[in-house]
C-alpha cells in the first residue's frame, strides 16, 4: 500500500525507518572497534619494525609477528570493507522505502533482498572480526619466553 506524499505519510514512512537506522548506529560502532583493532594493528608493527631494526639477532621470532601481524590486518580490512557495504545495503533499504512511497510501486522484494544482503554481509563482516581476535588471542604471550 502506497503511502501519500503528505506529512501524515512522510511521518509515518519515517517512523518504518526507524528501526534500519538504529541499525546504522550499531553498525557504526561495530566499525569503530574495527577500526581501533586496525590503528592498534598499525601501531604494534611500527614497534616491531623497530625492534628488528635494533635487534638482529632476535629477527626469526620478530619476523613471525611480523606476519601475524600483516594477517590480522588483512583479516580486520576486509571485515571493515564488510561492514560497511552493510551500512551501504541499509542504506539502500531505506532509500528504497522512501522511493516506492513517493512513487507509488511495490518494493518488498527488493527491500527484503537488501535487508538479507545486508545481514549475509554483517555476518561475515562478524566472523572476520571474531577470526581476527582468535588470532590475536592465539598469539598473546605474556613475560619472557622460556629458554
Amino acid at each position: 500500500m502506497p503511502i501519500e506524499p503528505t506529512i501524515s505519510g512522510v511521518s509515518h514512512l519515517i517512523q518504518v525507518s526507524v528501526a534500519p537506522v538504529f541499525l546504522l548506529a550499531g553498525i557504526g560502532s561495530v566499525l569503530g572497534v574495527m577500526a581501533n583493532r586496525l590503528s592498534r594493528i598499525v601501531d604494534r608493527a611500527r614497534v616491531v619494525e623497530g625492534i628488528l631494526a635494533n635487534e638482529p639477532d632476535s629477527a626469526e621470532p620478530i619476523r613471525e609477528e611480523m606476519l601475524t601481524l600483516e594477517r590480522r590486518a588483512r583479516i580486520i580490512s576486509l571485515s571493515i570493507g564488510l561492514c560497511t557495504l552493510t551500512a551501504l545495503l541499509v542504506c539502500a533499504v531505506i532509500a528504497v522505502m522512501f522511493l516506492s512511497a513517493f512513487f507509488s510501486f511495490d518494493t518488498s522484494l527488493a527491500v527484503a533482498a537488501l535487508f538479507i544482503a545486508a545481514m549475509l554481509f554483517f555476518i561475515a563482516a562478524l566472523t572476520m572480526l571474531l577470526r581476527e581476535i582468535l588470532l590475536a588471542t592465539a598469539t598473546l604471550r605474556f613475560g619472557p619466553r622460556p629458554p
